[in-house]
């Protein structure tokens, strides 16, 4: 299509991204400069907690009891480990009061207490060589995390007759944080330059591969600015900027290959660099846009739950992916018209091809595609083997994800040799009951002594119940603790919850505690997760309609996508909840999973099964609304797409594998489940199972009724409109393929 011949808005687009090339570049790095020195420090005011629901029953009782009776919250623990001695012993006994004693005149520390001061049979191993000092920490997560960093070395190692190790909730979210930081620049270390290798191997130009990466480059500096203002305003998780890392870099890359790939086209056809970007923008640009969208929507979907954690990620993946197709939209066109026909510059695959024929098209990647053709076209002959075999391999995958238990994260999600993690182990190996993974029952209201003994009888015979202390009272306002008989979020722990809850009182209870956390967090998402969930489908299938003008696709597209996932939570499962490769992967399995990950995993990853589908999709819709010819544009569309597609996968696979390598379980699994369902859904779904249901569907895939066509005619968008001249498009003639290969 000519520029004459261009719609005023694409011709507008066009114009505005090109006039001045070289000024939008240099306002770009001006403005990256800038977000750099927005986005820096950004690490340190993340918080790595967020995981339970701020409205919640159990929530309210934390806060009070933090406010009314700090001593019975405690955040920091400190193993005193008497060696071969008793911790009864007078030397040891001497030495750990005295350690109370300095903790308890520390800054910011309150509610002190320790097994040589209340001697509760909770604090003391059953060996008799361990005992635990205990103490809260005040202040926000930042500020927890700064007088922890002062107070743990003057504690920690060698004081007399004893040891003495750091742990406690407090410990866990700083170490988890720091490891955090430190694996996210060993992830980035890795994937930039496998990422770097891997797009030379696709273009083969060292030029026409730097672009995506310094595409995704610029969206990970833009969207750490960003996080950086929002927490001005709110929380954000540290687990957010796993999300930036893998999401800026994966989808800038998607988005810059489909737009290089598409401007090289039009350059093998003959096109001249300013014609070839306007062709690419009207054409696979729209699609980008279009693809950002689906993946946006997903992942808005977050915004819907009350736990920080999730909407964390929805901050940063809304933002990573609209800068992402923004850069890909503005910088990538101005940097294309720069460089022109010097985009295949620096072939480093020539001295490969030295000595044999080169294809036409070989270097700029219009290659015929014989193999994706072939593929297709067995597909199309095989449609019900291919339909029905992937969708049972898909559903078997993911069978084992129906035995799945919530959990909440705690100190497992760290190495075993972490520190805070050890602490943790050694309570949970040696002392008796579940110290520090009690529940607390909050009573509020004017009660005599005989009320509160009379209530305290009633809980005490609960038949999930260990034993019961208090109440602690405090005016009109006071607590007991309930020690569970088994670990301190397993399923009897959550009855108790329940049992709690239930149990009538003569004043206003409230439970908390982890278990009680957990239940409260799993109703909010089973509260949350219908609305969530008609969400993105709604939403969905409206942006597919707008894309294709059918009815039966966006119905394809949203349940294929969504059987694409079935392998990430079969796997989530057997790997990480049960344990299996849990040596090989370096990972200590809680024997649960923590509650609001399925949701983000799932948020995530449909997003990206949509963005892949997106770019099938719409080189099929171009090729039928030229040909009229439904296997035909299957045809195309898969041959086409197919290697893009992969090479994409892989690439951002390769990214997800990076951040799984991270030594926190949470965000292994989020790296190596969503690795996995990207390439499941590239190599099974988009190669197979989408062509096989589209040849078995036939020209009824593009049905509409009248008025719903009337409405895609006014408002849909597509990679093609009617032109007036089709013989000005050789690259369409070009790429027809016929139904025999």
């Amino acid at each position: 299509m000519t520029e004459v011949n261009r719609p005023p808005r694409v011709r507008g687009w066009t114009r505005f991204v090109t006039a001045r090339p070289r000024l939008s570049l240099l306002v770009a790095l001006v403005l990256t400069a800038l977000a750099v020195l927005a986005g820096s420090g950004v690490a340190d005011r993340l918080g790595s907690g967020g995981w339970e629901d701020p409205d919640a029953e159990s929530t309210y009782a934390t806060r009070a009891l933090e406010r009314e009776f700090p001593a019975s919250q405690p955040n920091l623990l400190l193993l005193v480990d008497a060696g071969s001695a008793s911790v009864d012993d007078p030397g040891v006994a001497a030495e750990a009061r005295r350690l109370a004693a300095r903790l308890a005149a520390e800054k910011g520390v309150t509610g002190v207490g320790s097994y040589w001061q209340s001697p509760s049979p909770a604090l003391r191993a059953e060996d008799g060589h361990e005992a635990l000092i205990a103490a809260r920490i005040t202040g926000e997560e930042k500020e927890a995390g700064e007088t922890l960093d002062r107070i743990a070395p003057e504690f920690r190692g060698a004081h007399g007759p004893v040891e003495v190790s750091v742990g406690g909730p407090v410990a866990v979210r700083h170490e988890m944080q720091t490891i955090i930081q430190e694996d996210l620049l060993r992830a980035e270390v890795i994937a930039l330059p496998v990422t770097l290798v891997l797009l030379v191997m696709v273009f083969g130009s060292a030029v026409a591969a730097l672009l995506p990466l310094g595409i995704g480059i610029v969206a990970i500096l833009g969207t750490n600015a960003v996080l950086r203002g929002l927490t001005e305003f709110t929380d954000v998780s540290v687990f957010a900027m796993n999300l930036t890392t893998a999401l800026g870099l994966g989808l800038a890359i998607d988005y810059a290959l489909f737009i290089v790939r598409r401007f090289r086209e039009e350059l093998a056809a003959g096109a001249e660099p300013l014609t070839a970007v306007g062709t690419t923008l009207r054409t696979a640009g729209r699609t980008v846009l279009f693809s950002a969208l689906t993946v946006a929507v997903s992942l808005a979907a977050m915004l819907l739950f009350p736990q920080y954690f999730l909407r964390s990620f929805a901050y940063a993946g809304i933002a990573v992916v609209l800068l992402a197709a923004a850069a890909a939209l503005i910088l990538l066109p101005a940097a294309l018209v720069l460089l022109g026909h010097r985009v295949d510059s620096l072939d480093l695959r020539r001295l490969l091809r030295r000595g044999r024929p080169e294809a036409s098209g070989q270097a700029t990647g219009t290659a015929t595609g014989g193999a994706w053709t072939r593929t297709a076209n067995l597909v199309m002959r095989r449609a019900p083997f291919f339909a029905l075999g992937t969708t049972a391999v898909l559903v078997l995958l993911g069978l084992p994800f129906l035995g799945v238990k919530f959990g909440t994260a705690d100190d497992r999600q760290l190495p075993s040799s972490a520190e805070s993690h050890v602490v943790q182990q050694h309570i949970r190996d040696g002392f008796p009951g579940s110290p520090g993974g009690g529940l607390e029952v909050l009573a509020e209201g004017r009660a005599t002594p005989a009320q509160y003994a009379a209530y305290k009888e009633r809980i005490a015979g609960l038949p999930e119940v260990l034993r019961v202390d208090g109440p602690l009272v405090k005016g009109e306002s006071a607590y007991f603790t309930v020690l569970p008989k088994g670990e301190a979020v397993d399923d009897p722990a959550q009855r108790l919850v329940d049992e709690l809850r239930a149990t009538q009182a003569p004043f206003d209870t409230k439970v908390t505690g982890a278990a009680a956390v957990l239940v409260d967090s799993k109703d909010a998402i089973a509260e949350r997760l219908p609305l969530a969930a008609a969400f993105i489908a709604v939403v969905t299938l409206l942006l597919v309609f707008l894309l294709t003008g059918s009815v039966l696709i966006p119905v394809q597209a949203v349940v294929l996508n969504a059987l694409s996932l079935t392998a990430m939570f079969g796997a989530v499962v057997w790997v990480f909840q049960d344990g299996h490769l849990s040596g090989l992967l370096g990972f200590t399995s809680p024997g649960s999973i923590e509650t609001t990950l399925p949701v983000l995993m799932f948020c995530v990853a449909f997003g990206l099964s949509m963005d892949y589908g997106v770019f099938l999709l719409s080189r099929i819709k171009e090729e039928y609304d030229e040909t009229g010819d439904h296997d035909q544009a299957v045809l195309h569309g898969l041959q086409r797409t197919g290697g893009l597609i992969t090479a994409a996968a892989v690439i951002l696979a390769v990214v997800m594998v990076a951040i799984g390598t991270s030594r926190v379980t949470n965000t292994k699994m989020l790296g190596l489940g969503i690795a996995l369902a990207v390439l499941m859904d590239a190599m099974i779904v988009r190669s197979l199972l989408v062509p096989a249901v589209m040849r078995l569907t036939g020209r009824a895939t593009w049905w509409a009724p009248g008025a719903l066509r009337r409405f895609h005619e006014r408002f849909g968008l597509s990679e093609g409109e009617p032109t007036a001249a089709p013989a000005t498009e050789p690259a369409r003639e070009r790429d027809k393929v016929s139904a025999h290969g």
